[in-house]
């Protein structure tokens, strides 16, 4: 009987959102994608200088779709609709096409002066300011970056078209061996809008760093011959390679047959859909959280009333000047998080200082090689390996224990001077049989993660044990309230009582206080 509790406390979770088959499998076919931005996307015909735009054509089979650029250099939100140039392009926007837009390198420059007066106020809120145009002598009102762009995804809705917001192109900019990852907050506010105004996000801004930082500072620099900001024509197709793998990974997604071959050869990025998080303030120190579904849940909306416990610990701590950045994905393990990439993307965004919070287990419970999966590790924290054809990828992989893709992770983030917390998996709301406590698993992922962080000496928080206590406190009827589902994902309340015992043990690493954290209902 204890053994069957066991298997049932960690079957492998089998959804990664609440999103229908129909919506994920249906597809669009614009009949024109459009592109609005600035120099970083225009096209050009000098040696030394091209934007992202011009390549991105290649990509299309022109036959099936026009693509069509608008991008201007030197413009920035404000001045693209100032001079015209955004009205130019939505009268010619029809029902169905697609409109990516890519603005900021140029919206931190000046509000007024008689060069340029291009200038918007940081930042995404209603503020404004009155000026006479040093430039034009005219009286303007000018608004916020998110105001400009919230006005231009309006308009493409009203079009019945879809808009799709990227983030900056990549300067070359180096500290070390790292590059610069974007100019400013645009990146992150370009994240903000997306998420209030329901539209895709292609974070282009750390997919283009990734690339180029391993190509290394002395090769990315041959990209840009002109100089930080602008690329030349094989710096463009990096970037415009990198916009078609995030615009395959919507969903919706672009039809095939829109694709040229070159189009057709590039590999997709699966994840443009979820909008993970990006780092919103580079200036400030991060606590980054990678995990499953149980940590952040789907799409990280709510849907069906599911949430993860990482989408609300910084409310345990007052909103503190830390970034938290949670990029944890439903339906992965501890292996398919590291062999889908996740984790160095992650890995890749975190600097000298910062604490990343490891949870994993549920899923690592599920089958090491199957046609739908495909995600289980070995039992246990051993050296034990087994090589396998992947039923799910068509490839030879070799499969490792959960604790050595811990301490993997583990190792990795100490290189890089980053603090690993290893977390136990959070309990299933499963009764004992005098349904007063909540059965604890033995002998499996939670024991074998606190094993892990004893070994390798990594700051360990137990929440299988923690929050089962916490449940046991409140009793069933309570945690009932606490759940979106049978027994797995937690609702919103849930989420946030158990980031409120993840915050407890942060905050002395932080050193901070915790407080008293908003009400569910106002959240």
């Amino acid at each position: 009987m204890k053994s069957m509790l066991i298997k049932a406390l960690f079957l492998p979770l089998l959804f990664i959102s609440g999103v229908s088959v129909a919506k994920e499998h249906a597809e669009l076919k614009p009949a024109t994608i459009f592109i609005a931005g600035d120099s970083t996307a225009a096209s050009y015909s000098n040696a030394d200088h091209q934007g992202w735009g011009e390549p991105f054509k290649a990509y299309f089979d022109s036959k099936t779709v026009t693509v069509d650029n608008r991008a201007r250099g030197g413009r920035s939100t404000r001045t693209f609709m100032a001079e015209g140039l955004w009205q130019a392009l939505i009268d010619d926007v029809r029902a169905g096409d697609v409109v990516i837009i890519q603005f900021g390198h140029n919206d931190g420059s000046p509000v007024n002066d008689n060069r340029r007066a291009r200038g918007t106020l940081p930042g995404i809120g209603d503020d404004f300011v009155d000026i006479v145009n040093q430039l034009t002598g005219k009286q303007e009102r000018v608004f916020s970056f998110g105001h400009y762009i919230r006005q231009m995804v309006a308009e493409v809705q009203a079009k019945q078209a879809i808009p799709v917001l990227a983030s900056l192109t990549v300067r070359n900019l180096w500290q070390g061996h790292r590059i610069e990852r974007g100019s400013g907050q645009y990146g992150y506010w370009t994240y903000q809008l997306a998420w209030e105004l329901g539209t895709p996000f292609i974070d282009l801004t750390n997919a283009a760093a990734d690339e180029l930082e391993l190509l290394g500072k002395t090769a990315a620099a041959a990209l840009y011959p002109k100089d930080h900001t602008h690329y030349h024509n094989e710096g463009a197709d990096l970037h415009a390679r990198l916009v078609v793998a995030a615009l395959k990974g919507m969903r919706p997604t672009l039809a095939d047959d829109l694709y040229s071959d070159k189009g057709k050869a590039v590999t997709a990025y699966d994840w443009t859909f979820v909008r993970l998080p990006v780092v919103p303030d580079a200036r400030r120190r991060s606590v980054f959280m990678v995990g499953d579904s149980t940590v952040r849940n789907g799409w990280g909306d709510g849907r069906d009333g599911q949430w993860g416990w990482g989408d609300f610990v910084a409310d345990w701590l007052g909103h503190p000047p830390v970034n938290f950045v949670n990029r944890a994905v439903g339906g992965l393990s501890s292996r398919t998080f590291i062999t889908q990439g996740h984790w160095q993307r992650a890995l890749n965004m975190m600097n000298p200082g910062d604490i990343v919070l490891i949870q994993f287990g549920h899923n690592d419970a599920g089958a090491l090689n199957d046609d739908s999966r495909a995600r289980g590790t070995i039992k246990g924290i051993g050296h034990e390996q087994q090589t396998i054809d992947n039923m799910l990828t068509g490839q030879r992989e070799t499969v490792y224990s959960y604790g050595a893709y811990l301490r993997k992770m583990v190792g990795e983030a100490r290189a890089r001077g980053v603090i690993p917390v290893i977390c136990s998996p959070v309990p299933r709301k499963v009764w004992l049989d005098d349904s007063k406590r909540i059965a604890r698993a033995e002998n499996s992922y939670p024991q074998w993660a606190a094993q892990v962080a004893r070994q390798s000496q990594t700051p360990f928080i137990d929440l299988h044990a923690l929050v089962a206590a916490r449940y046991d406190e409140l009793g069933p009827e309570a945690v009932d309230e606490m759940f979106g589902d049978a027994r797995t994902h937690t609702s919103k309340a849930g989420a946030i009582d158990t980031a409120g015992i993840v915050a407890r043990q942060l905050a002395p690493m932080l050193g901070l206080d915790v407080v008293e954290a908003v009400s569910v209902e106002a959240k």
